[in-house]
């Protein structure tokens, strides 16, 4: 979808320097763009080199304010500002895109449907569940009974909702993700060692706007329930336990797991790999780098810190230990 260098320019808050009436149609790295492309530059040393691309437009820090050769639009985050201006690109990307149920989707009669949902081909509704208007459930998809799907969100293919999972407006679901499966709760008979599963009648709440990686798994609450706040984005392969409360504008990195009842406060940065006993806490703004481990019950704390190492610690007094440990193995 095209839009004007202004138009760009004023929905990403950025000074236009050039020809504003010049239409952009997407967005492309410096070594691969093409007239109808914009691209963006954070550093000073690359700049040059965006200047001698095909794009048609460069969107560049302070730095490139008394430059010339291309339109320029100049702010203070150029990447923040080019991934609001690809967002802006993108819009309208599925329009044409035919609204309705697919002959080969299975849909129960008492599902609400809003308008302009897509249902693709094989993906099944099950009884009670309302999906908000503009919203597209993927090939393949199975969405159990009551759920929930706010509006505009896009559930990729063979995504599966087990019932009691709801989900808020502009959620994006990807691949194979599976939502509101049973948690891993089990109860052992002291007399003859079986164990009992304990109950996991709870539910899982997703807020707006959240990102879920593909072959994400995300379980219910046991009797209460699990809850994903406003904005968090969860990679590729991560698990989240039952009961767990993850705040806004978490990041969660590939192949982390959290085990159950554990609470992530809000702007909490977890690498790949991070591993988190049950009940631990991690308060707000923390940084946990990654292959950290937290052990059960316990907290991290510090907004801005940075966590590293298993037990994790403040990635400084890791660094020392592994100094010393160093230091010890050549005395040796």
């Amino acid at each position: 979808m095209k839009h004007t260098l202004q138009e760009i320019a004023e929905a990403v808050g950025a000074r236009l320097r050039g020809d504003g009436g010049i239409q952009v149609a997407g967005v492309a790295s410096i070594a691969s763009a093409s007239a109808n492309q914009l691209v963006f530059v954070e550093e000073e040393k690359y700049f040059s080199q965006a200047l001698q691309s095909g794009a048609g437009a460069v969107i560049a820090g302070e730095f490139a304010a008394g430059s010339s050769g291309k339109p320029l639009l100049i702010c203070l985050h150029p990447k923040l500002a080019f991934a609001r201006a690809a967002r802006l690109l993108g819009e309208g990307k599925h329009e044409g895109r035919e609204a309705g149920v697919r002959a080969s989707a299975v849909v129960h009669a008492s599902v609400s449907l809003g308008v302009g949902v897509v249902v693709e081909d094989r993906a099944v509704i099950a009884q009670g569940a309302k999906i908000g208007e503009g919203s597209r459930i993927g090939a393949g998809c199975v969405i159990g009974c009551g759920v929930k799907v706010g509006s505009e969100c896009e559930i990729y293919p063979n995504v599966t909702m087990y019932a009691g999972t709801e989900l808020g407006d502009g959620v994006i679901v990807h691949a194979g993700a599976v939502l509101g499966s049973d948690g891993f709760g089990y109860v052992r008979d002291v007399k003859d060692g079986r164990y009992e599963k304990f109950p996991q009648v709870g539910r899982l709440v997703i807020e707006d706007d959240v990102e879920i990686g593909a072959n994400a798994t995300i379980d219910r609450g046991a009797l209460e329930e699990t809850r994903i706040g406003r904005g968090t984005k969860i990679d590729n392969l991560v698990h989240v336990g039952h009961n767990c409360r993850l705040g806004e504008n978490v990041v969660i990195a590939a192949q982390t797991g959290l085990s159950g009842s554990i609470v992530i406060e809000n702007d909490v940065v977890l690498g790949g790999q991070v591993g988190i006993g049950e009940h631990a806490r991690i308060e707000e703004g923390v940084m946990l780098g990654g292959q950290g481990g937290v052990l059960p019950n316990k907290v991290l704390r510090g907004k801005g810190v940075a966590f590293w190492g298993t037990p994790a610690q403040p990635v400084r007094q890791y660094l020392k230990q592994l100094a010393e440990l160093a230091r010890l193995g050549k005395k040796r």
